[in-house]
This record gives structure tokens, sequence and C-alpha cells, in this order.
């Protein structure tokens, strides 16, 4: 299978942040061969503080992405939080992301199925690998027609992720697609006073180890100045280190 890759900002701060992203993703795609899928959130339903920025809503933030797909021709990826955001998220996005939360939820996963597009899974913090399978058949027997899982670690103690590479061979024996979820799987969950926090200096190290595993996908939140997103501040990759990680990546 093609390797694949999935980019973009936490969540959707603006116009002007999609299309310096979707800019530079269209550049990387010229030079490196690649078709990186472009992902932002619209709503960041599970924000730890209420007082935490959620983004635009899903009306504004569809028709945000739109936008990106009419003027640079990029697969996008978003997330949905509830089974009704199914149908109008597939009728924009490529692919319909369940949240590693979420990935137990039946009704939000026949919703997302049955939309026709592809489904991409994040196993959740409290799962192994092996219960993917699980949340794979609900989707299928609903009719989905393609399934991906993502890996992006499971809670160690409290504020504190830590990724077993197994699952990813595990996974791969489910589906034929499993993602590397590099800048989620860094997080330090509500661990930086009412948000999340993290560090972002071992991403490139997961993307590399997932490579090791058999991973075929990986995932990156990317950001021109990260530290001023808001949202994942701590864990988005800077967009100008993206092109070479992918590149050492493919070069492997």
């Amino acid at each position: 299978m093609a390797q694949t890759f999935i980019a973009g900002p936490c969540v959707i701060e603006s116009a002007e942040l999609l299309d310096t992203v979707a800019a530079k993703l269209v550049e990387i795609n010229k030079k490196q061969g690649t078709d990186i899928i472009f992902k932002a959130s619209f709503d960041k339903a599970n924000r730890t503080s209420l007082r935490s920025f959620r983004g635009p809503g899903i009306d504004r933030g569809l028709q945000m992405l739109s936008d990106v797909k009419e003027k640079f021709g990029l697969r996008l990826l978003t997330d949905i939080h509830e089974a009704w955001q199914a149908k109008p998220v597939g009728e924009v996005v490529d692919v319909l992301q369940i949240p590693a939360f979420l990935c137990r939820q039946t009704d939000l996963l026949i919703a997302a199925a049955q939309t026709g597009r592809t489904v991409n899974i994040k196993k959740a913090q409290f799962l192994s690998g092996r219960d993917m399978r699980y949340p794979v058949e609900k989707a299928q027997d609903a009719g989905a027609k393609e399934v991906w899982l993502t890996e992006r670690g499971n809670m160690m103690g409290y504020n504190n992720l830590v990724v077993d590479f197994r699952n990813i061979p595990d996974m791969l024996e489910i589906v034929p697609n499993v993602i590397m979820d590099c800048t989620h799987s860094v997080q330090r969950p509500g661990g930086a006073d009412g948000k999340t926090g993290g560090d972002r200096r071992y991403v490139p190290q997961m993307a590399l180890a997932a490579k090791a595993f058999g991973a075929t996908g990986w995932f990156f939140e990317v950001h021109p100045t990260p530290d001023e997103g808001l949202s994942d501040a701590a864990n988005m990759l800077e967009l100008d280190k993206l092109e070479k990680l992918i590149e050492k990546i493919m070069s492997i």
C-alpha cells in the first residue's frame, strides 16, 4: 500500500492559517510525489477546559475546509463528535475521523460508515491494538468501504502517554492501513494547568519508530508558529520541518 500522510493545524484558527499550511502541503506534494491529506478540526469538542478555544463550528468550518479543497486541490480529513455531523461533513471531506475517546460509540461509527467516505478510527488511550477489531467491525457492518486505524498512545498513569509500537502490527492484522499519530502521541493530557501539554521534540522519533514497526501512514499536526497555536500548541510540529521528516520517512 502507498504511504499515507496527513497534516494540518489542530484546529481551524483562521482562513489565513489554512491557506499557509495548504500551500506548503501542495509544495511538498509536488517536490516529493506525495498526496498529503489536509487535516483541521472545525470543533475541538474534547478540550480540557471550558475556556479553551474550540474552533469556528461546523457551518463556518466546513465552508473553510471546502475553500481549501477548491483552492488547493487537497484531499481533506476532519473529525466528528456526534452522529448527526457525519452526513454534512461527509459531503465535504474525503476522510471522516473518529476521535480516540469516541472510538466505541456505535452510533457515531455507523453514521460515519454510511457516508461512503473513508473512516479513520483513532485507537483509544485505554484500548490495545487488538481491541480495535470491534470498532472496525461496527463500521464495516454498517457499510464502510474503507477503514483505517490510528495509533496515538496509551495512558501511563496521570497526564502521560506511552506508545506500545506492537499495536501497529496488531492493527495491521485488522486493516491494511495503520496510521501513526506522531504529534498526539507526545501529549501530556491535561498536564498543563487546564490544557494538554506535551513535547514536540519526540515527533520525529515517533515517526521513524512507527516505520520500523510497519506503519503505512503518518499523521502530523503542523503550524507555522506552533507555540502560538490555539490548540495542542506544545505538540504540533513546526511547518517548516515537515518536508524533511517526510523525506526521511520515505527514504527508509
